[in-house]
């Protein structure tokens, strides 16, 4: 796995998307693998789930927030569900979910070899 951190812009403030291990365990508690969250995120050609969707998302960017709030001594909440949700909307459903699968894929690829 890849240190690999997308961004969003959202009422003029950006948020890191970040994928890690954390964020994969908690993927994995709720959706069993990353395969069937994929499938259920768009990953094919299907209509996303709603829910999937902002669990993911959610997952992504409170782990982000988490992250910045240690390497910058400062105390922002974590997002709820609700307000990813909210932000989701405003952003475009495409949009976000285009950012979500671009953050998973490039933090999961395999890094080539030079």
């Amino acid at each position: 796995m890849k240190d690999f951190e997308g961004k969003i812009q959202y009422k003029e403030k950006e948020y890191k998307l970040v994928f890690n291990l954390n964020v994969m365990e908690a993927i994995q508690e709720e959706y069993e693998t990353l395969e069937k969250w994929g499938d259920l995120t768009g990953a094919s050609d299907k209509e996303p789930n709603a829910k999937a969707v902002i669990f993911g998302f959610a997952q992504m960017l409170n782990e982000g927030i988490e992250i910045a709030n240690e390497e910058n001594g400062t105390n922002d909440k974590p997002l709820t569900l609700k307000q990813v949700g909210r932000m989701i909307t405003e952003i475009g459903l495409v949009n976000a979910t285009a950012s979500l699968n671009e953050t998973v894929i490039a933090s999961t690829k395999n890094e080539e070899k030079n």
